[in-house]
């Protein structure tokens, strides 16, 4: 890689922004099975109030108990794809960035199951770009700088869709499983969606950002769609989490013989930075 030397660094360095825009989905997500609320001494649940709008998307965001299923999420700056298997403890996810100031466009994809990880990584735009196995690359945590940050499955809600709507200050059903309202990002977990400092520079607009939810026939929900206003020289842009396929996507497995390698050398220089 002498030839390639400042590439490799802009390598590691786009390689470093996904692994930890990645860590940081696979954080927020999970918020855990979903309760219902206990019903009063002496009163028959079925006989409950109606829930409210809020209630209703709250129940119907994944929890892990709806089979394996896709989702796609597309923010300011990334794109993603993939499979969640809650029973695995499994989620598979793909990201294509646009090519970078040097004109490299990179091509990442992580497999989790359990504590075992695998990557595969596509590098173009550069005669000198490194090229990987295009092969399930496992990955070793112990290598890792930072293993604490790398991808790791902590729910069936990698969108966080749940934090997310949990801040909403005011929902609204407006028929055939569409629901709109507002969203308060500037705490807790409903913050960690934007990017460090983000929600400070939206100001008050931060306080009030509006949403449309939808769910689907069967009680799941299917997107979430954040419409977050322009702040500074950023433009306004939509945050959108997607899931679909409830129950009959393909379950996840651990990838074997010819589809997988061990992870090179490269492969843990560009992760570490």
């Amino acid at each position: 890689m002498t030839q390639a030397t400042g590439s490799a660094g802009t390598i590691r360095r786009t390689v470093g922004t996904v692994a930890a825009m990645l860590a940081a989905t696979a954080l927020l997500g999970g918020c855990g099975p979903k309760s219902e609320p206990a019903a009063a001494p002496g009163t028959d649940p079925a006989a409950s109030p109606t829930s409210s709008p809020k209630e209703v998307l709250l129940d119907a965001v994944p929890d892990g108990t709806e089979g394996v299923f896709r989702f796609t999420g597309k923010d300011a700056s990334s794109n993603l794809t993939g499979r969640i298997d809650p029973e695995s403890k499994a989620f598979e996810i793909n990201t294509v960035m646009p090519p970078d100031s040097d004109g490299i466009t990179t091509k990442i994809s992580f497999l989790v199951i359990g504590d075992k990880i695998w990557m595969k990584a596509k590098f173009s735009g550069h005669p000198g770009l490194p090229k990987f196995p295009n092969k399930w690359m496992a990955l070793d945590r112990s290598k890792l700088a930072d293993s604490g940050s790398a991808p790791s499955f902590d729910g069936a809600d990698q969108g966080n869709a749940g934090p997310l709507i949990e801040a909403a200050t005011a929902v609204e059903e407006q028929g055939s499983g569409t629901y709109v309202g507002f969203i308060d990002v500037t705490g807790g977990e409903a913050a960690k969606a934007l990017e460090d400092g983000e929600a400070a520079a939206l100001g008050e607009t931060a306080k009030q950002v509006p949403f449309t939810a939808v769910v689907g026939p069967e009680q799941h929900l299917t997107s979430l769609t954040l419409r977050i206003p322009a702040a500074g020289k950023r433009k306004a842009y939509d945050y959108v989490v997607t899931y679909a396929d409830y129950g009959s996507t393909p379950k996840i497995t651990v990838p074997t013989g010819s589809q997988v390698t061990k992870a090179p050398a490269m492969a843990y220089e560009m992760l570490n930075g």
